[in-house]
């Protein structure tokens, strides 16, 4: 039951995650355009955007703190464990980054008509850069867990050693990336799905008549763009990420491609079919490519890979047959330890992740192929395709995270194959001995109902506000488009003055205070 709240909570806040980080460096690049050209349109993008970004920031921010707690409450065997290790991230993650991403975030919210333009333009990659390196310090500390490094053993228990190896560990330097690009594909997505809902609305407009259409026009070319080259991103990466895990985690990838026993060369599992659940795999059929997993982990297309069988035997032999005879361990002290990670999972999950990525990236360039040439596509395909997809992203990165965090177990802390000797934990050690199961199955209702509500909520209102357009947050922005440098007080200082004191105080995008 720790898990499975530890699991619900952490892949609800993740799915704000990404969409804050890429929107936030996409409004910050909207804004520099609009302070370089003048032109209504990147104001108007940056306005409505950045409208969205604030609702999906504010969700993240609630969400986010209960895992904080739930470290102390649920996981305090785990914090006592890691504690000397993850502080150094941990704080650098709240004190630099997160502070430095609230305070340049409020000032860019309430500077709009307060701050000179190329000042406000500044807060605004302030926090969209703080924003990154809070993700980095979030991610090294997640990289130690799959990967420890800069540490010794003293009695029993990791001591830092070296904060520098934490924050360099190759685990995270191909993680980040990753994730990176991850966010950027929910970004993108997200873009061409609401503004070809917009721009297909404004179909039968032309641009004198309407002046929307160039936004959702620009909106959907930069989320596609964006979604193209984010999916080009993550399969470099994810193709560092996995030649690393085949090094330290081979369980995980074995369990990842079904591969139960050793091949040379191995061949990359498409899709299989039969029951997966068996460490065995005898009956299991799957649609291969030849040598193609070897290249993938070896960069060649000879190698052996070693399976689940041949495995087994190892792990053994370093890590012990059984479980401690610990109380604390409750029906799992003293029996054998279970080192395959839950097959379907992995492998399903490790698949799934890859599909719903690539069908973000392929509604992207079908985006940029039917908007070419000042097209507008007048059939209902084209919006209910756009929504629909703008989930395939966030569904890739949930099922991405499923992936890494199950294909670990029965470790909370995966042993380094190359690092000290004993610098591991099992995950039914990490649990707190003092709470029942009555209280952690309370927790668990409370703060899955909880995060229901708010899932509630952020969809409301981010279907409300998305919906409502940029007339919105742009009093007077159905009148027609000035020209670069004349200036417009009303509809958003367009011109060339330093933004300060040319604005409607009604129209300071405070909502989400």
């Amino acid at each position: 039951m720790a898990r499975w709240q530890f699991g619900i909570t952490t892949v609800y806040h993740f799915l704000m995650v990404p969409l804050t980080i890429s929107l936030a460096l996409l409004v910050a690049g909207m804004q520099t355009a609009w302070v370089r050209t003048g032109r209504a349109k990147y104001l108007a993008m940056t306005k409505f955007w950045g409208k969205l970004m604030l609702v999906n920031f504010a969700m993240g921010v609630v969400t986010g703190i209960v895992q904080e707690f739930q470290f102390g409450m649920a996981w305090s065997a785990y914090s006592r464990f890691v504690g000397d290790v993850f502080g150094a991230p941990l704080a650098m993650e709240g004190l630099v980054a997160f502070f430095v991403e609230s305070t340049f975030l409020g000032l860019w919210i309430f500077g709009w008509d307060r701050l000179p333009r190329r000042v406000h333009l500044a807060c605004a990659w302030a926090f969209s850069l703080a924003t990154m390196a809070s993700a980095y310090f979030i991610l090294a500390a997640n990289s130690w867990m799959q990967h420890p490094v800069g540490v010794e053993l003293v009695d029993g228990r990791p001591r830092l050693t070296s904060i520098w190896a934490v924050l360099t560990n190759n685990t995270v330097l191909a993680a980040f990336p990753h994730t990176i690009a991850g966010a950027f594909a929910v970004g993108g997505s997200f873009l061409v799905g609401i503004a070809s809902w917009h721009l297909w609305r404004r179909h039968r407009d032309t641009p004198a008549e309407n002046q929307d259409r160039q936004v959702w026009r620009a909106s959907v070319k930069v989320g596609g763009w964006v979604g193209v080259v984010a999916y080009a991103a993550l399969a470099l990466s994810g193709d560092l990420q996995s030649k690393l895990m085949f090094e330290q985690q081979p369980m995980k990838m074995a369990a990842a491609e079904a591969l139960c026993h050793s091949e040379r060369p191995a061949s990359f599992s498409v899709f299989a079919v039969g029951d997966v659940t068996r460490p065995d795999c005898e009956n299991v059929k799957s649609l291969t490519v030849p040598a193609l997993l070897s290249f993938l982990a070896k960069s060649d297309f000879t190698s052996e890979i070693k399976g689940i069988q041949d495995l087994l035997p190892e792990y053994r032999a370093k890590y012990g047959t059984n479980y401690p005879d610990d109380p604390r361990l409750g029906e799992l002290s003293g029996k054998p330890i279970d080192y395959v990670p839950a097959l379907p999972v992995t492998y399903w999950g490790f698949r799934l992740m890859i599909g719903f990525g690539g069908v973000a990236a392929g509604m992207g360039l079908l985006a940029l192929w039917a908007i070419r040439r000042g097209r507008v596509p007048a059939g209902r395909w084209f919006p209910a395709l756009g929504l629909l997809t703008i989930a395939t992203p966030f569904l890739g990165n949930s099922f991405g995270w499923v992936f890494t965090e199950m294909g670990r177990q029965p470790f909370v802390v995966v042993p380094n194959p190359s690092g000290v000797d004993g610098v591991w934990m099992y995950t039914a050690q990490a649990v707190s001995s003092g709470v029942t199961v009555g209280e952690m199955l309370t927790s668990l209702v409370a703060l899955t109902t909880v995060y229901g509500v708010l899932a509630g909520v952020e969809f409301y209102l981010l279907r409300r506000y998305a919906r409502a357009g940029v007339a919105a947050v742009l009093p007077g922005w159905d009148r027609p488009e000035p020209e670069p440098g004349g200036g417009d007080p009303d509809a958003g200082d367009t011109g060339g003055g330093d933004g300060a004191g040319d604005r409607k105080p009604d129209d300071v995008l405070a909502f989400a205070y």
